[in-house]
């Protein structure tokens, strides 16, 4: 866990700190064979693999597989409790992946969130709350087929961005 203030006046309260390590309630996907191909589609990648099963099942992947991207379309569910968001706007703060198997079509994926670390900083847009999160993709088998660490930032007051709070 990061410090987040030394001088003891945080935005990180107890209330906040309580969500560090919670899961979210788990999402489990069928991943649909139109579901990729309009992925793949949208991100503008032909690569037969993903839209072509005879060509698919030519390759060592034995069928159609899901673009790498394709977790980003996969939505972890809320947390148990509602989170405190003390801040109105948001920023992605950017990502990381760790791929560790193909997701097919036909697989089922179980989308799981928990935040692994908050802490703030404090510059020209005054106070700014980091929350670092982990999310899980795993397959029917119990398999975890991706890792996706998120740095997702929040600051400022007034009307709620949409989405805040959700991440």
């Amino acid at each position: 866990m990061t410090s987040s203030s030394l001088s003891g006046d945080t935005v990180i309260t107890e209330e906040l700190r309580s969500f560090i390590g919670l899961e979210s309630n788990p999402v489990t996907y069928d991943i649909e064979r139109h579901a990729v191909e309009r992925f793949a589609c949208a991100i503008g990648d032909p690569n037969p693999i993903y839209t072509d099963r005879e060509a698919a099942e030519r390759t060592t992947h034995g069928s159609p597989v899901a673009p790498p991207t394709f977790f980003r379309s996969l939505l972890p569910g809320s947390y148990p409790k509602p989170y405190p968001e003390p801040f109105a706007h948001i920023l992605d703060g950017g990502s990381k992946y760790r791929f560790n198997e193909d997701v097919k079509v036909g697989d089922q994926i179980t989308v799981v969130r928990k935040i692994i670390d908050l802490f703030e900083k404090h510059g020209r847009m005054g106070t700014m709350l980091f929350k670092i999160a982990e999310i899980s993709y795993t397959n029917q088998q119990g398999r975890l087929v991706a890792t996706q660490t998120t740095t997702t930032i929040t600051y400022g007051e007034g009307e709620k961005d949409d989405g805040v709070g959700d991440h």
